[in-house]
């Protein structure tokens, strides 16, 4: 496919300069770009207006629960911290079977398209005991049947209740079948090539539902395997007491007896870290996965992230599952971001450029996608399209780019290519019906409710 995106209002790179273009086009060729500036000519392209809008490169999202798009806004945990809200959601998660993973995965990687992404990862560890390990395949599924770029973390949690973890043991397996399904689900689905649409990593869910032994195992297979390590850390204080209670250790240094920093290793939340470890991440290169929305949703506090980026942490931007953010929008999580930490550290802590930057080629650094997060001649072409000539832009358009989240609305983007194929054209989905979809949603959601015995209202 040739396309030709002309006359954008402004084209944000996300190079190394951060530079701007006004008035300039983008020539895709296939996957990837071709050409970035003013005046370019492709005879015989498709051509795409993009007068009034800002193209950017795809944004990533680099932490999520997509299941849990059945599970927002659950009365009962609306108010609760990460500790009993996860006691109180688990007897309900144990009743999803694969239709749901399949929808809800569907749901919330729609809804990551419509706000600008074209790169998600999925943190998926919940494998009930009466359902299959095939049960995670789903995902998959679900992105390909979108055409967004994937990257699935084959999740689990070894630790039930019965051996001092969080979760009961109807939702932990036996180590050595995780192992073996970790193997199976790479061979099936990690493509390391340039432009995949689908690279895996290995991710037990955190200190308090997975034992030491298998965090070691699942490095060492990981690395054997050349795939990346995932996992929640640092997320709040009750975690740290738990590690501290357990191994001796705080989280961090637990991690790194187990063999869980460097730069193949993201961990999402990282609220707790202090000085030394801030630190220690940045001279290890170990990523983070920013999740403000979710953060400030449970309580669990504001992440140190401009501290984080000025010792050179790879930090990227994350929705979080949809039970404590309640919605899959990272754009509105960027403005979000841009928010906290201007309470949270200064005024001067946060721009709009750096949380566009998180958004997009920090994420795929995170990731390990060194072929996204900007647009550049040779790199994929991924990128988003967002309208700025509406009333909710309306006199801020001084600096287009930084509209895209000082004068933050809901309105989807315009379009969104992912390797150079429109998945979002006119604000609308392109390959599935948007309401049919909300609607299998909701009954599948309610059934749900029905057979965890509660009565959906």
């Amino acid at each position: 496919m040739e396309l030709l995106i002309e006359n954008a209002l402004a084209v944000a790179l996300m190079d190394h300069e951060r530079q701007v273009l006004r008035g300039a086009s983008v020539h895709v060729s296939g996957r990837k770009i071709v050409a970035v500036g003013e005046g370019l000519s492709a005879p015989g392209s498709e051509r795409l207006d993009a007068s009034g809008c800002v193209v950017t490169p795809g944004l990533v999202n680099t932490h999520h629960h997509l299941y849990q798009t059945m599970f927002r806004n659950v009365p009962g945990v609306q108010d609760a911290e990460l500790f009993p809200w996860l006691r109180a959601l688990y007897p309900l998660w144990r009743h999803v079977q694969p239709e749901d993973v399949l929808i809800s995965a569907q749901v919330g990687l729609g809804e990551l398209l419509l706000s600008g992404c074209t790169l998600s990862t999925d943190h998926f560890y919940l494998f009930p005991v009466d359902q299959p390990n095939e049960i995670i395949d789903q995902t998959v599924e679900a992105a390909r049947s979108l055409g967004i770029r994937f990257h699935p973390t084959r999740g689990s949690m070894s630790r039930g209740e019965s051996r001092g973890g969080l979760p009961p043991d109807s939702v932990v397996q036996d180590e050595g079948a995780i192992l073996a399904d970790c193997e199976r689900f790479a061979d099936a689905f990690h493509d390391p090539s340039d432009g995949s649409m689908c690279r895996v990593a290995l991710a037990p869910c955190s200190p308090f539902s997975v034992t030491p032994e298998l965090m070691r195992d699942v490095a060492e297979l990981a690395r054997e395997r050349g795939l990346r390590l995932h996992t929640h850390l640092a997320e709040t204080l009750d975690e740290e007491r738990y590690c501290i209670d357990t191994t001796g250790k705080r989280p961090l240094a637990y991690m790194e007896s187990v063999g869980w920093v460097g730069p193949d290793v993201w961990y999402a939340h990282g609220v707790h870290f202090d000085d030394a470890e801030v630190a220690q991440l940045g001279s290890t290169s170990t990523g983070v996965a920013h999740c403000p929305g979710s953060n400030l949703r449970l309580g669990s506090g504001i992440a140190r992230v401009p501290a984080l980026l000025a010792a050179g942490v790879p930090v990227g931007l994350a929705v979080d599952g949809s039970a404590s953010n309640d919605a899959s929008d990272i754009l509105a999580e960027a403005r979000l971001a841009l928010l906290v930490h201007r309470v949270g550290t200064g005024v001067t802590s946060m721009s709009a450029s750096d949380v566009l930057h998180m958004a997009t080629r920090g994420g795929a650094q995170v990731l390990g996608w060194d072929e996204l997060g900007s647009l550049e001649p040779g790199k994929q072409a991924d990128m988003a399209i967002f309208r700025v000539d509406d009333l909710a832009h309306a006199g801020g358009l001084h600096d287009p780019v930084a509209s895209l989240v000082f004068c933050g609305g809901r309105r989807p983007a315009e379009a969104v290519l992912v390797a150079g194929e429109l998945r979002v054209r006119e604000g609308k989905l392109v390959q599935v019906d948007e309401q049919e979809l909300a609607a299998r949603q909701n009954e599948r959601a309610a059934a749900l409710m029905r057979r965890a015995g509660k009565d959906p209202q």
